[in-house]
């Protein structure tokens, strides 16, 4: 008999999962944070006898390596990609066994990247479940945008190959396993449903069911925004990441903290959106622990900057340690928890901005005040309609163009609050008034509101529109 658990990372939207037999055990794309591999293994009662990465990923740092070392597992790598560190390298057609009637069985699928493999664990000759990283996904397929603009096309082109190579030598009723697609950038487009088998896939994705040619343009057409963080986990990936630190950041009290802001460096809220608006260190910035953290506070912030914590529970601090961690943000400058009121100096006030629905925003557009509206969707949610005369700069941009939004008082919104909340952090932080929307953006046209779309010419900062009186 086998066994397959997964291992959800709902923050950078993965999975990674450990499967084996009675005895000893594979892991395929653990975390960086390997403890928990290793608790899974010992629930099991098996030996982590192998660990195996289906590509150099790009959207999180690997505990594989550490992984193998501290297990003694032969960490299986595939042989074209390009690493600084000893591992067991693995071409199409190479097998494992894992334990006894159980092996691993690599497959060449690239198209997310050149080099990337799947692995099929098969008993007993027959193949039991796909580990298809990412490559086929549910619904859809790996981006293929992600490791040379020259090579983008070729790749996608790859992709359609190796789905098809994967549903022509697999029985229909093996499940699809795959690393990307719960979240993750790295998807050309977002899983619906948790679970698939090649069967699904076979009649469902359109890897599957278009020719190349159509294939190819529709999932080039549709490509999103590349986290900016993902530059760097490739060569943190390729170069061999070193072991993770998750022991306490030091405490900060409200001196450090003022000092940290002083120096220019981030001092992070993660607390609930309802509670940084009601009270938060001015100049601080609002990544909710309970959101993404890892994906959009690695996005925006200057690579390397120093990074200090503030948050309710020393709990909520270690929770986002592992996950930024997970991110190469390894280790925070300080930390503070408790009573926000304890993380200013005497005679220092908490800053405040209010949060609104879309109800109120056409209350004040009935009214005839004059507001700024900020969509800080990303381009491919605003195609599908956005406010009349609404401002358009994308959150992971925003940093960088505050200057770019009008005068007035700022009504920022994106599709449900969490998003929204960072922006208008962001923006009171620059000294702008705000108020943050706290909706989803469905309740706009309920609301009221009018509503645009590409046809109609929308306004933005380069249209010289943004201002709805």
């Amino acid at each position: 008999m086998f066994f397959v658990d997964t291992m959800e990372f709902e923050g950078l939207g993965n999975r990674g999962y450990l499967a084996g037999g009675p005895d000893a055990a594979v892991v395929i794309d653990p975390p960086r944070d390997i403890d928990q591999v290793i608790a899974a293994a010992a629930r099991r009662g098996v030996r982590i006898a192998f660990v195996a990465e289906t590509h150099v990923h790009n959207d999180y740092v690997t505990g594989g390596l550490e992984l193998a070392r501290i297990t003694g597992a032969q960490y299986l790598v595939p042989a074209g990609a390009y690493v600084s560190f000893a591992r067991t390298p693995v071409a199409d057609g190479d097998t494992v066994t894992v334990d006894e009637g159980l092996a691993l069985r690599a497959i060449a699928t690239p198209g997310h990247t050149p080099h990337h493999t799947s692995y099929v664990l098969t008993e007993g000759g027959r193949g039991v479940a796909a580990f298809t990283g990412g490559s086929l996904l549910i619904g859809t397929v790996g981006r293929p945008d992600l490791v040379e603009p020259r090579l983008t096309e070729q790749l996608a082109r790859a992709q359609h190959a190796s789905a098809h190579r994967l549903v022509d030598e697999l029985d229909d009723e093996v499940p699809v396993l795959p690393t990307h697609g719960f979240g993750s950038f790295c998807s050309s487009s977002q899983a619906e449903g948790d679970a698939t088998t090649i069967g699904k896939e076979r009649s469902t994705n359109e890897a599957l069911t278009l020719d190349v040619d159509t294939f190819v343009a529709r999932m080039l057409a549709g490509l999103d925004d590349v986290p900016a963080y993902y530059a760097h986990m490739g060569p943190a990936n390729a170069a061999g990441p070193p072991p993770l630190d998750l022991t306490p950041p030091r405490p900060a009290d409200a001196e450090e903290i003022a000092a940290r802001l002083a120096a220019g460096e981030w001092v992070v809220d993660l607390r609930s959106r309802m509670a940084f608006a009601e009270g938060h260190v001015a100049g601080s910035y609002n990544f909710e622990g309970e959101g993404k953290l890892a994906t959009y506070l690695a996005w925006l912030i200057p690579w390397g900057k120093p990074v200090t914590l503030l948050a309710d529970t020393p709990e909520q601090i270690a929770r986002a340690q592992r996950e930024l961690a997970r991110v190469g943000i390894d280790r925070p400058a300080a930390a503070a928890t408790g009573d926000p009121g304890g993380w200013i100096r005497p005679g220092e006030q908490l800053a405040s901005f209010p949060r609104a629905r879309f109800a109120d925003l056409a209350q004040v557009r009935e009214r005839g005040e004059g507001t700024v509206v900020l969509d800080v969707r990303r381009d491919s949610e605003r195609a599908g309609g956005f406010i009349d005369g609404s401002v358009h700069i994308p959150i992971h941009e925003l940093r960088g163009r505050i200057d770019e939004v009008p005068d007035g008082v700022v009504w920022v919104h994106c599709a449900g609050g969490m998003r929204a909340a960072i922006a208008a952090s962001l923006l009171a932080a620059a000294g702008r008034d705000v108020v943050a929307v706290d909706d989803a953006f469905d309740a706009a046209a309920e609301a009221g509101l009018a509503l645009a779309g590409p046809e109609d010419g929308g306004a933005g900062p380069e249209g010289g529109g943004g201002v709805i009186a």
